[in-house]
Formats: structure tokens, sequence, C-alpha cells
């Protein structure tokens, strides 16, 4: 089925006990709408709607699919789902708050606490080339504190990249839109598989689901503050494995961001998983060393008790 726009909920909607105030967003996969609850507050709702397996027209209310992608559409919803339940149970303030799921329309939504502010994103294109490192380290330190929160509850993102990393009016950062539900359809068949974004996906993304682990959130997070220096994505990790042409940001950037700083994003951008810091509680404690100048050690985790080993035999 080729791919087409679906046509949002009109404004005005009564959807269960929300009423539809308008359209905020419109993706291949979903469309976010800001909506208003029974107390009278903003919220914002996700409705599970893949461009690439149904169709909604102008007028209809419910989409149409077809007998073909009915599978794939059911197992996606349950996906979505799954990912709403899963992030309903999450309560941190750098995190996405989910209020409520439900079933309607012949498809599932999402809602969600509604936060003014703008995507990092967004900040990165008005002030590109011009992000202090202070800014960079505040934002990501904060940041971390809600993956921390995901990783202890064994969910992973996923889909980690500045466009999904909000900033409050205060630049407090939250995490949205978690990508372990997204999915999309990779030809013709209706076969379902995790959709990511290129550049900031790890090269564990590409394989199987069993070499992912919060190691590959945190080459996304390297990603996304490499991001934030070059103003675009590093170069593909499933490109990289090939033939590799990022230039480390020791070297890009050196003289106009501390040597510690930049060898931590390479150090998160290391295409070995084993040479990346293993978790986020690791990351921070790098990255709230501002006044290091010796950057991170790069070692794997064998290379690390290697050491250790001959410190102790040392002693003996």
């Amino acid at each position: 089925m080729a791919q087409q726009a679906n046509q949002p909920l009109p404004n005005g909607y009564p959807l269960e006990e929300y009423i539809i105030d308008r359209q905020l967003s419109l993706g291949g996969f979903s469309i976010v709408y800001l909506a208003t609850d029974p107390e009278g507050r903003q919220v914002a709702i996700k409705e599970y709607l893949p461009n690439s397996l149904a169709l909604r027209t102008r007028g209809d209310i419910k989409p149409v699919i077809t007998a073909d992608h009915l599978g794939a559409f059911r197992y996606g919803m349950k996906c979505f789902f799954e990912e709403g339940r899963a992030l309903a149970r999450l309560s941190h303030p750098n995190v996405i708050r989910v209020l409520n799921f439900f079933r309607a329309n012949d498809t599932v939504y999402m809602v969600m606490e509604y936060e003014h502010g703008r995507t990092l994103q967004e900040f990165i294109q008005k002030h590109q080339g011009h992000i202090s490192e202070r800014f960079i380290r505040g934002v990501f330190t904060r940041m971390l504190n809600g993956l921390r929160e995901v990783h202890s509850n064994k969910l992973l993102h996923l889909d980690l990249k500045p466009s999904n990393i909000y900033l409050r009016s205060d630049n407090t950062p939250v995490l949205i839109d978690f990508g372990a539900a997204r999915q999309t359809l990779i030809t013709d068949q209706p076969i379902l598989k995790p959709m990511y974004t290129p550049g900031f996906a790890s090269p564990e993304h590409y394989g199987t689901r069993k070499d992912l682990g919060p190691w590959s959130d945190i080459y996304s997070v390297g990603a996304s503050m490499y991001a934030c220096l070059a103003g675009t994505s590093p170069q593909r990790s499933d490109e990289r494995i090939k033939h590799d042409t990022v230039v480390p940001a020791t070297k890009a950037w050196a003289g106009q961001y501390s040597p510690h700083f930049l060898a931590t994003i390479d150090w998160c951008l290391q295409l070995d998983p084993l040479k990346r810091p293993q978790s986020c509680f690791a990351l921070q404690k790098v990255l709230a060393q501002r006044h290091r100048e010796a950057p991170p050690q790069q070692k794997t985790w064998l290379e690390g008790l290697g050491s250790r080993l001959k410190t102790m035999i040392g002693r003996t």
C-alpha cells in the first residue's frame, strides 16, 4: 500500500471524555492532538494511525484498513498500547507523563501531559554553532536522570534524538516519543519491524533485539550531543561500520570546547557497545566532571577488569 496522508479528527470532536482542540503534529506513524480534559486542562493525545497500514479520508472518523494489512495494524496497535501501559508506570520530571490510554474508533489513543516549550532540535536549528558546553552538559545531565528511570524499569527509549528531547520554558528536558513501539512497513508485505532514526541509532539497532541495551540509548545520547555541535547527526552507524567518515569531536571542535567534554561525546559514539559507557550513571558521572582536563578513559569492561587485577597482583 502506498503511503497516504491521513486526515486528522476534526476540531471540537468529542473523543471519549476529551474534546479535540486542534492537531499538533502529523507523522507517518501517528497524529498528535491538543485536547481538553473534563477539568478543562490541556492534554496531548497521540492517535495510532500508520499511513502505511490505514487510511482515513476527510469526513471519516474510523480508518479503513484492508484485509491484507489488518494483522500488521493490530500488531502495531498492541505494541502502541503496551508502550502506553509501560510509560504510565513511570513518574519522573524528565519523562513525559502518560495519563491515560484507551481504544476508540478502531484504533488506540495515548493521553499525555501537554508540555509548553520546544524541542532540542528546534533549539539547535535556532542557535546552530553557538550552543555552549555548559548548556549541553546541563540539558543532558538532567535528561539522563529521566533515562535512568526508564532503564531502571527495564525499558529502552530506542528513538532518542534532539526532536524527542523537549525543553520546557526553563530548559528542563523531557523525554518524549519513545520508539520501542514505533513500527513501519519495510516492504509491500504487511510485516512490521521497529523504525529507528538513521544517524542517531546505534549499530545494534540494526541487528537482533537481544543486542540492544542501555548502551544503545547511550550511543543515541552521544549522537544527540554531537548534533548540538554539528547542527546535524553524525554518519549513520550501519554505514560507519563499513566505512567510518565521522570526524571525532576531539578533532572537529578542538579549542572550542573542553577536551574532556569532546572525548565524552566520542566515548558515547564508539561503534563497539562494550567501549561505550554501560549505564546512564556512568555517563552522568563523567558529564558532571566539568573541570577535568583529561578525557574519560575509553576502556572495555574486560580491559578495566584486567587493569584492576594487575593492581591487585602488584599489591600482593
